[in-house]
């Protein structure tokens, strides 16, 4: 009853079966590993962000370039600071205000943003206090250059003053400054501002790309499963036709004819 299995149609759909079922199960496992170890990432940069706030300081050089396992860590840096600006449209406590961000010139040559508070309500240069005068030691949270899209908005035609985005390519437009490809947020808020939290690295919260690492892996193993269905299906028609031609219910022409896989 089963010698069709090794006509050559049916080595083809078994030799396709074969190879396709092994290959869903590996693509949903490894979907599946990559989602485990953005949970594992998350996990790890929160107890680090959680750690670094009770670790002692280290001198900025020695942390750089900012990594996942750099992010978050408590440096210090001295210097002198520069240029103010504004950082619009940042929450803080359920409440939407602004960062003000304040460039630390050190000896090194190369400018370090520091945040050295947040304050609520619309960004006004008013509103912001001026930063103090003469050499400086700032201790702060350690953070990688934000990209947009990243929790960060893409902001075009702010005012003069302003940026969107933490980062060396967006602030080498405003400030004649070499910078550093990092930024710093002090333990403390200055001048009665609140102190802006140290967030996450970029690629280690469990954000889109995770929970679509988790749907691809649902849908590999629904692949595997039809693919399993199907072949059912076929072979459950082909012995129904085996049996209706051995009963004399298939017509003679019919017999000839390959039973439709649809």
């Amino acid at each position: 009853m089963y010698r069709f299995l090794l006509t050559p149609r049916w080595w083809g759909i078994n030799v396709f079966v074969l190879l396709a079922i092994p290959f869903c199960v590996f693509m949903g496992s490894w979907q599946l590993s990559r989602f485990e170890g953005r949970v594992q990432d998350h996990r790890a940069a929160t107890e680090q962000a959680t750690s670094g706030r009770a670790e002692a300081a280290r001198p900025l050089a020695s942390m750089l370039p900012v990594d996942k396992s750099t992010s978050g860590r408590r440096v210090t840096a001295s210097g002198h600071y520069g240029k103010q600006l504004l950082v619009p449209g940042r929450e803080l406590d359920g409440k939407r205000g602004f960062y003000v961000l304040t460039l630390l010139r050190t000896d090194s040559g190369k400018a370090l943003p520091v945040v050295r508070g947040w304050l609520p309500g619309t960004a006004d240069p008013a509103k912001a206090p001026a930063p103090p005068a003469g050499e400086v030691t700032v201790t702060g949270a350690l953070q990688a250059s934000e990209t947009p899209g990243n929790g960060v908005a893409a902001q075009g035609g702010l005012p003069a003053g302003q940026t969107a985005a933490i980062s060396s390519a967006s602030l080498v437009n405003l400030v004649p400054d070499r910078l550093y490809d990092a930024w710093v947020t002090l333990d403390k808020g200055d001048a009665g501002m609140k102190a802006v939290p140290a967030s996450t690295p970029s690629g280690t919260g469990l954000d889109l790309k995770a929970f679509q690492n988790l749907g691809y892996t649902g849908e590999w193993f629904v692949f595997a499963g039809f693919v399993v269905f199907m072949w059912f299906r076929l072979l459950r028609r082909e012995l129904e036709f085996q049996r209706d031609a051995a009963l004399g219910l298939v017509p003679e022409d019919a017999e000839r004819t390959p039973v439709p896989s649809g």
